[in-house]
């Protein structure tokens, strides 16, 4: 099982995707077929902003007095996460901020925008479970995990 909770704080969201939350549940029901996330009770969340905000959060949080395309705070290392994963408990893996500005820059095809969307949930969902691209090794497994995982929800979308 593996939850979203979706929470929309710029209007300009439903625009391009009508109902961020019902879209994103139909995508992570693909997900919980696959290895990465059977059996496992997790739980996390999106906030889909604009820039004025992820800016403020990237300044508060990482101290970075500029916007970026997604933020990811996870709620626990890669290592608590696997043990409370292993001991079976439901766990809240963090949380994923999202700039629709960063997405729509120079855009006007709407499967353009849901195929950056895309990229960008699933890239800060997969920091949430701890993967990183700070070194060459990491960005390679981490790229190769997020390509695997956009194969396959695009693969059955609809």
């Amino acid at each position: 099982m593996i939850k979203i909770n979706v929470f929309i704080s710029d209007k300009t969201w439903k625009k391009n995707i009508r109902r961020p939350e019902n879209y994103l549940k139909r995508k992570l029901a693909i997900l919980k077929k696959n290895v990465f996330f059977k059996k496992k009770k997790l739980e996390f969340s999106i906030l889909l902003s604009k820039s004025s905000e992820v800016k403020k959060l990237n300044k508060k949080f990482r101290k970075k007095n500029k916007t970026t395309d997604v933020l990811s705070f996870p709620f626990y290392n890669s290592k608590e996460l696997k043990k409370n994963i292993k001991e079976n408990r439901k766990v809240y893996i963090g949380d994923i901020i999202i700039n629709i500005n960063k997405i729509k820059k120079n855009l006007k095809d709407k499967k353009i925008f849901i195929k950056n969307f895309d990229k960008l949930w699933i890239h800060g969902l997969l920091h949430l479970f701890g993967y990183d691209h700070k070194k060459n090794k990491e960005f390679k497994k981490m790229s190769k995990t997020e390509t695997k995982l956009l194969n396959l929800i695009s693969k059955n979308a609809e």
